[in-house]
């Protein structure tokens, strides 16, 4: 039998409680309903059936075959059922899995979700840091942080900010290649993954014609922390997302001497099924990292060492 031809849900409800009872009365006070609606739920399946599920005694009613045929396996569904929501219902409290590019997950949400689970200590956060965009329908994920355009249907996306970037270098870099005080001096000074198209994008936006960077155009760290760490260590050149290294800018651990730029509607995105935008545990995380972001949250001091 397809699902559409069975009875309605209601009705199978009045049925299961009154053969439990064996009362319409009983099952009226369990399902705050009145006894003429009782038995006219049950009415409307003994038509649907074509068959009379209860025999009405002056004082009591009594299960026919066919109602003893159904009763348990009426309770028996109700009960897994109910188990099944009650799972659900767990699971929409428990565990929150989030999808998060690497560099973001490093650099501004580690610092930063101790305070969501002090906030929120009844759910557990799970983090996954991945390059890989999430596949809402086939991976274990709640939300995702992406970057991109936002025109993913299906999804609720938050803007962020954008994905904006600019060359960076540790001060130690300058003792050894000398100063770098015109955007072309940069074209002498080994870039770190020199092939990101952020480089042709940057030097074109700041005027430089002739890019052709020094070092194996395929060589890849494949994130920004990675490259970031590299300049830090005096290796060169990394093209990076400002937001991402405030601390280490202020710490004097990295420089950026020009300004950043983005791509026209590129953002870091919040997003998840729109679907599942009112699972208590994702409007929770939701409500939590924008304010975050409005209120301009720096990371916790612990954190960010």
């Amino acid at each position: 039998m397809r699902h559409r031809d069975l009875p309605p849900l209601a009705a199978i409800r009045v049925f299961e409680a009154a053969a439990r009872h064996l009362s319409f009365t009983k099952a009226a006070d369990e399902l705050g309903m009145t006894q003429a609606a009782v038995s006219y739920q049950i009415k409307l399946l003994e038509e649907r059936l074509g068959a009379p599920l209860f025999l009405r005694r002056t004082r009591a009613v009594e299960l026919t075959a066919p109602g003893r045929l159904l009763a348990p396996a009426t309770s028996e569904a109700l009960d897994q059922l109910a188990a099944a929501f009650s799972a659900a219902r767990a699971d929409a409290g428990g565990v929150l899995s989030i999808s998060v590019l690497p560099t973001f997950a490093a650099h501004w949400l580690a610092p930063r979700i101790g305070r969501f689970q002090m906030k929120h200590p009844d759910i557990a956060v799970r983090t996954k840091a991945t390059r890989d965009v999430a596949n809402f329908s086939r991976d274990d994920v709640d939300v995702a942080i992406r970057s991109g355009r936002g025109d993913w249907p299906g999804l609720d996306v938050h803007p962020l900010f954008p994905v904006d970037f600019s060359p960076m270098y540790s001060p130690k870099l300058i003792g050894r290649s000398g100063p770098i005080d015109d955007p072309a001096d940069l074209l002498r000074v080994l870039l770190i993954d020199p092939g990101d198209r952020w480089w042709k994008l940057w030097f074109d936006a700041m005027g430089v014609a002739g890019f052709e960077p020094r070092g194996h155009p395929d060589a890849r760290m494949g994130d920004q922390h990675l490259e970031a760490r590299a300049a830090i260590g005096g290796y060169g050149v990394a093209i990076l997302t400002p937001a991402f290294y405030r601390e280490e800018i202020a710490a004097g651990l990295l420089v950026q001497p020009f300004p950043a730029i983005s791509e026209p509607g590129q953002y870091y995105f919040l997003t998840y099924p729109t679907a599942r935008r009112n699972v208590p545990k994702i409007r929770a995380f939701r409500d939590w990292f924008l304010e975050e972001l409005q209120s301009g949250g720096e990371p916790d001091a612990d954190a960010a060492q």
